[in-house]
Parts: C-alpha cells; sequence; structure tokens
C-alpha cells in the first residue's frame, strides 16, 4: 500500500510500524545476562506447515536474527548452542514460538519433535532466556478473563478504563445454572483450547449441538466458561472477485522490558473469512489486514 498509495499515507498522517523488529528485538537482548556482550538471539519456530510461519521468517529476517527450529538446537556443555558450519554456538536469547508442552521432551510431552531435549534444565539454571517464559499461557486460560477487573484493582489499584465482557464460570453452580439454560444466545468455550477450537456458538448452534455442550460442562465444569455473543465489527473484504463484510477483531502488539511497556502503533486486525463466521483464527481459514493508528493532527 505504501508503494502503490504513498499519497494516503501522508494525507492521513499514518504512524509508522516499521521499528516494530528492532523494539522486539531491544526487549529480547534486554533478557540476555548483563556480562555478555553480544548475545545470540534466535526465533524457534514449529516449521513451515504451522500457520504462522511467515510470520516467524519474517521477524527474524527484519530482526537479523536466525530462525530455528528443534532440529537446529541442541545441549552441549551445559548450554543451548545452534548447529551451524563452523560448529556449535552458543544461543542466550529464544523467542519462541512454540506451546509450552512441546517446548522439551524431557521436561514436558515425551512425544514431541518440535522442541529441545535438556532445554528447561539449561532455562532453570538461568544459561538461557526464554521469551515468552513458560507458564506465560496461563493468561491463555480463558477463566482468567472473569478476574481481569479485579486484578486491574488488586495490582495497580485503580478502576479498569473500559468494561470487561461479562464472564460466567461453569465451576460455579449460579453461572452453571445459568449458562445451561441460555445456551442459545451464548458463546461457550472451552478453558484450555486456543486458535477457535472447542466452542459453541449458540446463536448459529443446532439443539444437538447444545445438548452435547452441555454434557460437557456437567461433565467438566471447570474447564468452560460463557459470555454473551458480541457483535463483532465488519469491514469491507476482497473474497474472490467482490468485496462483502466479514467479522474482525483487533490483535495489539504490546512489548514488556523492565518498568517500560512499549504500544505499537498499530497492529494486526484478524479477518473471519468464512461469510458469517465469527472464528477469525488463522488455523480455521482466517486472513489479516493490517491496521492504521492516525496520528493526531
Amino acid at each position: 500500500m505504501k508503494s502503490t498509495f504513498p499519497e494516503i499515507f501522508q494525507t492521513m498522517a499514518v504512524a509508522p510500524v516499521d521499528d516494530y523488529p528492532s523494539q522486539l528485538l531491544e526487549t529480547l537482548l534486554n533478557l540476555a545476562p548483563p556480562q555478555l556482550p553480544n548475545p545470540m538471539v534466535v526465533v524457534l519456530t514449529p516449521g513451515i506447515y504451522n500457520s504462522a510461519y511467515y510470520e516467524h521468517s519474517f521477524l527474524a529476517q527484519q530482526m537479523g536474527v536466525e530462525l530455528v527450529e528443534g532440529r537446529d538446537l541442541v545441549v552441549a556443555d551445559g548450554y543451548l548452542q545452534m548447529r551451524t558450519t563452523k560448529g556449535l554456538q552458543r544461543v542466550d536469547v529464544v523467542y519462541r514460538r512454540i506451546d509450552d508442552n512441546f517446548l522439551d521432551p524431557l521436561a514436558f510431552n515425551p512425544d514431541s519433535m518440535l522442541g529441545v531435549p535438556g532445554l528447561m534444565k539449561v532455562y532453570k539454571q538461568g544459561r538461557v532466556a526464554l521469551a515468552n517464559a513458560p507458564g506465560t499461557g496461563v493468561a491463555d486460560d480463558k477463566v482468567v478473563y472473569a478476574y481481569v477487573p479485579d486484578m486491574i484493582r488488586y495490582y495497580l489499584g485503580e478502576e479498569p478504563i473500559l468494561s470487561n465482557v461479562p464472564t460466567y464460570l461453569c465451576w460455579r453452580e449460579e453461572d452453571r445454572k445459568y449458562v445451561l439454560e441460555n445456551l442459545e444466545s451464548l458463546v461457550v468455550k472451552a478453558a484450555n483450547e486456543a486458535g477457535g477450537y472447542g466452542m459453541l456458538i449458540g446463536t448459529k448452534s443446532t439443539a444437538t449441538e447444545r445438548a452435547e455442550f452441555a454434557q460437557k460442562i456437567i461433565a467438566q465444569p471447570r474447564n468452560y466458561i460463557a459470555q454473551p455473543t458480541l457483535s463483532l465489527s465488519r469491514v469491507p473484504t476482497l473474497i474472490d472477485d467482490k468485496v462483502e463484510g466479514r467479522h474482525v477483531d483487533l490483535r495489539p502488539y504490546i512489548l514488556h522490558r523492565g518498568d517500560e511497556i512499549y504500544v505499537h502503533p498499530g497492529g494486526l486486525t484478524r479477518v473471519a473469512l468464512k461469510k458469517g463466521s465469527l472464528v477469525v483464527n488463522s488455523s480455521q481459514g482466517g486472513g489479516s489486514k493490517d491496521t492504521w493508528v492516525l496520528n493526531k493532527g
């Protein structure tokens, strides 16, 4: 768009996003031990068959660091090292794009072919930094949604600026009763699923699907939350040879290093390319659009 319609960017004062890779690299370097003069940073990807592989390779290229898979790394002499044509080279910081469970077959899933045997032992010894740290995925547990306002009050001593989406925790008897009685109007999500899987969108479900989900909730109430069906924004989207409306949501990019928090002036608008769908995840056929932030004039 910048090369085809440069005048749009100049006229609308679109905030530049070119520095995100350098901001990310600075954040990763901040994790390395201070005594290291030239820390080695790598991006760890599951490989070419991952739906976000292009993003992994693009970021590695823009940061000027190596893009590696688990098979490119090995624990040797007490450190994480990368195989190169000149022999092993120590790795100090890993920007991982692999789930916790697949990081190290010796510590987690023994069948994982994506991770590095012994990685967690080196990590616990403080000899390599991982971003994000193992365990931070707890924030992806959808049960956490319900506690966000309380966390803001507890940790910041402030009231939330934005209202939280009402979240019903199915392990609570009162919430579970409400959810089971109103499945046709709610979105039910499995707490430990991601990528739009394990969901029931009540407004688009059949009686059979609702009955099946009711049994799942009764059997494992801790594993399910429910929320009202939100009216997601829609944007014009080029579908084949015509423009149609598609539902979208926004993924912002935020980096945290020490006491500094960097909020990227832009983001990724995820698009549900299937007509009428509310599931925007790329793993289920979703697409993406750039998000522009306009500088105040």
